[in-house]
């Protein structure tokens, strides 16, 4: 038996998760520390992202989930996860696009070719020696 719309669908009761952050919405104090710690560690991983961003790691998503965090407390954090989510679907809709995708295949193996030109080079100059054990660097000077 499939349920076509919500109007047929029975109703349910509250679950535990909702009962108990009902409970603490009740009392003032909890609810700001509740809401405290909700903005302390959603703003942590966050700037964990944002770290990650410059170094190694996963920083976008760090960034998203720190955003997802707060937003299940702060309005203004439920904005900024949509228009980071609007942009997200923009920047994949345009990796998408066939002729960006064309780009950017002729751009790495550009790149590719050039590095194998360099290391072949490289070989071919020194054989196989690591650059710091090189004896003789007169084709540096």
């Amino acid at each position: 038996m499939a349920i076509k719309n919500e109007e047929a669908a029975p109703p349910t009761a509250p679950r535990r998760v909702h009962r108990f952050r009902a409970r603490i919405r009740r009392n003032r104090l909890l609810n700001t520390v509740w809401r405290l710690g909700v903005f302390v560690v959603g703003t942590t991983v966050m700037l964990g992202g944002l770290v990650m961003m410059v170094t190694p790691g996963p920083g976008l998503l760090g960034i998203i989930v720190g955003l997802a965090i707060l937003a299940t407390e702060f309005a203004w954090a439920q904005r900024a996860l949509h228009r980071a989510r609007a942009a997200a679907d923009r920047a994949k809709e345009k990796a998408l696009d066939p002729r960006t995708r064309r780009r950017n295949l002729i751009l790495g193996a550009l790149a590719t070719a050039l590095a194998a030109g360099a290391i072949t080079a490289y070989l071919a100059i020194y054989g196989f020696v690591v650059p710091w054990a090189i004896d003789d660097p007169t084709f540096w000077t």
